[in-house]
């Protein structure tokens, strides 16, 4: 069975972070993606002649299980596992397995380093066959593992990792997918960190090209060299050293220039200088634009960047906004390069993405090429769209999408995006901070005094909700009528909003359009979706099918084409990725499987069975759908049963009740009080409801039967019935019933959402303007009035 994507990542960080025990886990990572990496080399290149990596003799992973146990296993995987891949294959330093002070002694060391050589033994961990190619789901597990353990190891550590999402605009916006690429194309990351940001251009590409980066943390250096070999880059050259002090990558006594630069610099980097002499610079880095300040090294990063772009060159950093509008050399520095007309855009971002800080960051966008038409600077403020996920914020598809399509196509947007006239900014005094070009607030819900004082809805309120109106110009008039000039009354009562608005026949009209704009795409899709293959790719799967849906829902009115892209991105994440991943895998094969689950004693029990690709209400639904019915009916019938016992027992169960006598309400003491109470005309009634009760008892009992014997004989039916699927049946199961189903449901709720919100906005307003002041004096003086008479009937005088 194909391994699913996203239990072969909770698995990994489930089970390496249950071994953490007290280690940080910034020291932690360094042995859980160093035993990651061994195990795919191990998998894909052993005995391999020519191989990218070598796999010396008796340093595979093999190699590795055979030392679990021995009572020197640190030691021994230093010297025989370790030592000698970084001297074949000239490595980064990787960790010590026999640091003491990280590992434990003695047993502790043992245990520890054997059980996390286990976790990577699972069978299903087999990357012998290359799943890669675009699709590397070992190299995304690496992304995973490097993004928890960003998060794990708090706000000072998590420099090693800049998240996956900003990267990914960061590669979008070069260009570089549009652009004519072959290997000789170069791209490089001056600050490179784990290597993260300079694969993602490399993915952009369409023809592989070379990378270079550069790292000033060796172990982290090493992170970034293996992290290029598992996402199939081995020939990436990375190289440790301080960049700015003593930059490795040069042509002659010159500094290297790429076509392709990108970055993540330490933010406002205090020792920027350490090592480095900034007038005396003999690459003259600063000479052109001065010299940034001692404390803050955000510009010498970017300037380093200027400098090792090509004169057609192209790049990004990531930067705080301070560097948009801080003063002194900073300014100067802002306005050589803006004055150049090197700075093509400017996108703030939102803020507490990033692991090393909460504070907002912008992406400052460099185009050499253009720079002599520069006319202006196009500006994003994006710093409201994100999600929430734990201790940080995150940007959505929907966020990123966005992003690189207004910044692709300078597309001016209110409130987010515009482009900014070099002759407006010198006016600004070459200050870029966004707010001074793009009021990206929400505007207020100004409240009207004249419609508080005298009743009735503002006109402006409602003819704010235009967009409504443009697709169903008569239902405005079926809610409001004229009540003066410039304000409205409802037409229909409060409680009739909604169906007023439902029933409409243009709003109902617009509803079952959208319906058929869904069943055209749907239909289009599900042709191509039941045309996968073993081969497919499941990533160009998701941007075939998710390009499609965005174009699809484009320039139509009322729905947010973004929304309803976010909601295919996230049903792809929480199934529908694994499903074509096992399609991949597999083909179109519905495998049953056994839930064995182990006690805390090591005991297995079976939990029954289940199948990922064609769950078993898939099954149920097409094929057994009336013994579901006799099963829903059965246990409608034993609720209703259930509840008129509880609700007896409630009825009886007090001091005077029939219920009185006995300790616990069950079957044996009910039978022991009947028993005891018989022929006792006293106890007459009191036998007539605990008689009803043993009634309602049993026939809970019998109807719980009948209904787990329903299920057992549902469930035996349905398992029966995958053997004999064809795998036409499958498909259309897994593509029309599962997969499109969800959309379908998730875009009717987009549906939902817009008559909501205009539902609750019309009453809103209506609220907000039903009782005019006059009225609430007149109401409160009414209040005031009987409170008072009430105060002086006890006696008391105001």
């Amino acid at each position: 069975m194909a391994l699913k994507k996203s239990e072969l990542y909770s698995s990994l960080w489930s089970s390496c972070d249950e071994l953490r025990g007290g280690m940080d886990a910034s020291q932690y990572k360094d042995y859980v993606l160093v035993l990651l990496f061994i195990k795919y080399v191990s998998d894909k290149y052993a005995g391999q002649p020519y191989a990218p990596i070598t796999i010396p003799t008796g340093s595979s992973f093999k190699d590795m299980v055979a030392l679990k146990g021995k009572p020197d296993i640190g030691d021994q995987i230093n010297k025989k596992i370790i030592g000698p891949l970084v001297s074949a294959n000239k490595l980064s330093d990787m960790p010590d397995f026999n640091d003491t002070n990280k590992l434990g002694s003695g047993k502790e060391q043992v245990d520890r380093l054997t059980n996390l050589i286990s976790i990577f033994e699972n069978p299903a961990l087999d990357f012998s066959k290359n799943r890669a190619e675009g699709d590397d789901i070992l190299g995304d597990a690496y992304e995973y593992l490097m993004r928890h353990f960003a998060t794990e190891s708090g706000k000072s550590k998590g420099q090693f990792y800049t998240p996956a999402e900003v990267s990914r605009i960061i590669a979008q916006i070069l260009g570089i997918r549009q652009a004519e690429t072959t290997s000789s194309t170069t791209a490089y990351d001056p600050t490179c960190g784990s290597g993260s940001l300079l694969l993602k251009v490399a993915d952009e590409a369409r023809t592989k090209i070379t990378l270079y980066g550069q790292e000033k943390d060796s172990a982290t250096s090493g992170l970034a060299r293996m992290n290029m070999i598992l996402h199939n880059n081995p020939e990436a050259l990375i190289v440790q050293g301080n960049t700015l002090a003593d930059p490795k990558f040069k042509d002659g006594e010159t500094l290297k220039t790429f076509d392709y630069v990108v970055a993540n610099p330490p933010f406002s980097d205090k020792r920027w200088s350490t090592g480095l002499d900034p007038l005396k610079d003999e690459h003259e880095r600063f000479k052109p634009f001065g010299v940034p300040p001692a404390k803050q090294g955000d510009y010498a990063y970017l300037l380093h960047i200027v400098r090792s772009l090509k004169s057609t060159g192209k790049g990004a950093c990531i930067l705080p906004h301070g560097v948009l509008f801080r003063g002194n050399a900073e300014a100067d520095i802002r306005r050589a390069l803006v004055r150049k007309g090197y700075i093509k855009g400017i996108i703030g971002l939102p803020a507490n993405l990033f692991y090393g800080t909460g504070i907002p960051a912008c992406i400052i966008v460099i185009d050499k090429e253009n720079a002599h038409n520069r006319k202006g600077i196009f500006m994003i403020d994006a710093s409201a769209g994100f999600m929430k996920d734990g201790p940080k914020n995150r940007l959505r598809s929907q966020d990123i999408h966005k992003i690189v399509d207004v910044f692709t196509k300078q597309t001016e947007v209110p409130k987010y995006s515009r482009m900014v006239s070099l002759e407006e900014i010198e006016k600004n005094e070459f200050n870029l901070n966004l707010p001074r070009y793009i009021d990206s607030q929400q505007a207020e819900d100004l409240q009207d005094i004249e419609g508080h004082l005298h009743g009735g809805i503002p006109c402006a309120d409602i003819d704010a909700l235009k967009r409504y109106w443009d697709v169903c110009p008569h239902l405005r008039v079926a809610l409001f009528r004229d009540m003066r000039p410039g304000y409205l009354e409802l037409t229909v009562d409060k409680s009739a909003i909604k169906s007023t608005i439902y029933e409409h026949p243009e709003f109902a009209a617009f509803i079952a359009g959208m319906n058929v704009h869904f069943a055209q795409w749907r239909e289009r899709f599900s042709a191509m979706l039941k045309q996968l293959k073993a081969e497919n790719h499941p990533k160009e799967i998701i941007a075939e099918l998710s390009e499609g849906l965005l174009a699809h829902y484009t320039g139509k009115p009322l729905i947010n084409h973004y929304d309803v892209y976010q909601h295919l991105m996230d049903y792809w994440a929480e199934t529908m990725q694994d499903d074509c991943y096992m399609i991949s895998a597999d083909g179109w094969k519905a495998q049953t499987y056994r839930i064995i689950e182990k006690d805390k004693k090591g005991k297995e029990k079976d939990k029954g069975w289940t199948c990922d690709l064609v769950p078993k209400e898939l099954i149920v639904a097409r094929y057994f759908s009336k013994e579901q019915e006799e099963i829903d009916r059965l246990t409608a019938e034993l609720e209703s049963v259930t509840a008129s016992r509880t609700e007896l027992e409630e009825e009886q169960g007090g001091e005077e009740g029939a219920f009185s006598e006995l300790d616990k309400v069950n079957k044996a003491s009910v039978s022991a009080r009947l028993k005891e109470i018989k022929g006792d005309r006293e106890a007459k009634d009191e036998a007539a409801v605990l008689n009803e009760w043993l009634k309602l008892a049993n026939d809970e009992a019998d109807l719980r039967k009948k209904v787990k014997d329903a299920e057992a004989a549902l469930d035996a039916k349905a398992y029966s019935q995958y053997p004999r699927l064809s795998e036409d049946e499958i498909k259309s199961l897994v593509v029309d019933d599962k997969w499109l189903s969800a959309l379908d449901a998730a875009v009717h709720g987009e549906m939902d959402r817009i008559s909501q919100s205009l539902t609750q906005r019309v009453k809103e307003l209506s609220e907000r303007y039903e009782t005019p002041l006059p009225q609430m004096t007149e109401r409160v003086a009414e209040l005031e009035a009987k409170v008072k008479g009430h105060l002086e009937r006890m006696g008391f005088k105001i």
